[in-house]
């Protein structure tokens, strides 16, 4: 991805299967099509796109003018898709040409009216709906949690201002953390309902397929997780995971440098590298390379960890005030 040219399409719900952009020479897809992907995750697509071709997405245009609500009512029509498939049942064409799909229809003919008004109706709705339950709830939250303090400390306002001249050095991820452990395969059937999440691949509820009680493997909180398409996250809890999972020990860390260090990996093993043919394991977390501030040569955590609470409290910033605007919009109106 260079960040020029059209959207590239992959498999997974992370920014809606959108990998980013590129200019490199690739059959284009028309806009105001579907995508579906290997899991059966359905997106409508307002804009001319590229696909990856090993991440098993394909297209389906409509043989009639749309506009995009009735795109996104079309695509929302097909919710049921993703409940039939999985890694063990991928999603294809053949598998769901026949399918069929219920929608409005007026005199014999597909209501687009119908469609377009509801979609618009449902827009207005969910937002005001979603402002007006979630405001006191999450001033509640912030509150109880302490996030609602957005000072920045001096030293967090130091290394926001100095970050330009940090400096970098790439590290070994094995050097610094060991090695990485992979997970052990635990088939859908076999899995015991209980507490555990069981962490496998994919952006679904961040991986957590299911909540098991089966004696497996527990990895340790504030440790990251990558899975076969190298996709890393950071885990705040205790957990287990499948053979598709990498878990690099990053225990041993402070939690904020932790997690710029799932970023840093995230950076190395996210690059399109790894897919269904050629998955990601242990053995390529161990020869990762990331880039990290360092000083006197060694990976500099504490820059890391003001930089991570900096960030955090400037994100908190936002959603506070935000809160607090809608709050004296709705006070207004009653």
């Amino acid at each position: 991805m260079n960040g020029k040219g059209e959207y590239v399409i992959t498999s997974g719900l992370t920014n809606y299967g959108i990998l980013g952009k590129t200019d490199i020479n690739a059959r284009i897809f028309d806009e105001k099509t579907i995508t579906i992907d290997m899991f059966g995750s359905v997106f409508y697509r307002q804009f001319k796109y590229k696909m990856v071709t090993h991440a098993r997405v394909f297209s389906i245009k409509p043989k009639f003018e749309i506009t995009e609500n009735q795109g996104l009512f079309l695509s929302n029509a097909f919710h049921f898709i993703n409940k039939k498939f999985s890694y063990e049942n991928m999603c294809s064409w053949l598998k769901i040409k026949e399918e069929k799909i219920q929608l409005p229809v007026k005199n014999g003919e597909i209501d687009f009216d119908f469609m377009e008004n509801f979609i618009t109706e449902l827009k207005a709705e969910c937002i005001a709906e979603l402002e007006a339950e979630c405001i006191a709830e999450l001033e509640a939250y912030l509150t109880a949690t302490g996030l609602k303090d957005y000072t920045l400390t001096i030293e967090e306002q130091q290394a926001l201002e100095n970050f330009e001249h940090v400096n970098w050095q790439t590290f070994n991820l094995e050097s610094l953390f060991g090695k990485s452990t992979r997970g052990k395969r635990l088939k859908s059937a076999d899995r015991i309902s209980g507490t555990l999440p069981f962490v496998t691949a994919g952006e679904t509820d961040e991986g957590i397929s299911a909540f098991i009680g089966n004696d497996v493997t527990v990895f340790s909180e504030n440790t990251t997780t990558i899975d076969m398409f190298g996709s890393a996250k950071y885990r705040n809890y205790r957990y287990g995971a499948d053979d598709h999972i990498a878990v690099v020990h990053t225990e041993n860390l402070p939690k904020f440098a932790a997690i710029f260090a799932t970023t840093a990996i995230h950076k190395s093993s996210y690059t399109g590298k790894f897919n269904y043919g050629r998955n990601f394991y242990a053995k390529d977390a161990d020869e990762l390379n990331i880039l990290l501030p360092s000083q006197n040569g060694q990976p500099d955590y504490k820059t890391m960890e003001t930089l991570i609470s900096a960030l955090q409290k400037l994100v908190i910033k936002d959603i506070v005030l935000s809160v607090e605007q809608t709050k004296k919009i709705y006070d207004n109106i009653e």
